[in-house]
């Protein structure tokens, strides 16, 4: 294009023939839209041509790089949670003997609770920092877990108000979560449990 069209080139309905709106479709708004819509981005758009050669259009448009992410995502063989102490709080004893086979296997040392109660009284009775987590039920006799993490959330051990509390229920619907959630615990997980689910749930919160 010519150096003098090339000054009026992001003018609306500007061409550079006089006769282009009866050889050629369009009305001349193309460059003056694509104008706009970059500085709208906070960016520039300039030409550079020259006439039987060729155009080049050069864009300019300022980004902010996105944080590099602080931990990449571990596959379940990479998710180590050897050593962790828990506190397993399950009143169906064939479920509490599946999941304490599957986080022994792993490496995690588990201390079983029958009900609410009997947790509430075992974590009270042990020092600061003896559990890294609760694996909670919901459903069970004597106490159940939203009471028993009520309870554990008023106590005045050390750990009361930061030790995770992970439901482990059957009660699968969002407002079963959202009242696992309100009641003070961290995560909640449906029942049958997945290894993979409660190693990701618990490096997140203890390793």
């Amino acid at each position: 294009m010519s150096r003098e069209y090339q000054e009026h080139i992001f003018e609306p309905f500007s061409q550079e023939r006089e006769d282009a709106r009866s050889t050629q479709q369009g009305i001349g708004l193309g460059m003056a839209i694509v104008k706009g819509l970059i500085e709208k981005m906070g960016g520039t758009i300039e030409v550079k041509s020259e006439e039987g050669i060729g155009s080049t259009f050069i864009i300019r448009i300022p980004f902010k790089l996105a944080p590099a992410p602080d931990t990449v995502k571990k596959t379940a063989a990479q998710m180590d949670i050897s050593g962790l102490n828990l506190l397993l709080v399950e009143d169906n004893e064939l479920n509490a003997e599946i999941a304490e086979t599957l986080l022994s296997d792993e490496g995690a040392n588990l201390t079983v609770a029958e009900d609410g109660l009997q947790a509430v009284r075992m974590f009270q009775e042990k020092p600061e920092g003896y559990f890294d987590a609760i694996l909670m039920d919901i459903m069970m006799p004597v106490m159940d877990g939203i009471t028993a993490t009520k309870t554990i959330r008023s106590l005045k051990h050390p750990d009361a108000e930061t030790i995770p509390i992970i439901a482990m229920t059957a009660n699968a619907f969002r407002e079963d979560k959202e009242k696992c959630l309100a009641a003070g615990m961290n995560a909640h997980l449906a029942k049958p449990i997945k290894i993979e689910n409660i190693k990701r749930i618990l490096c997140e919160y203890c390793v």
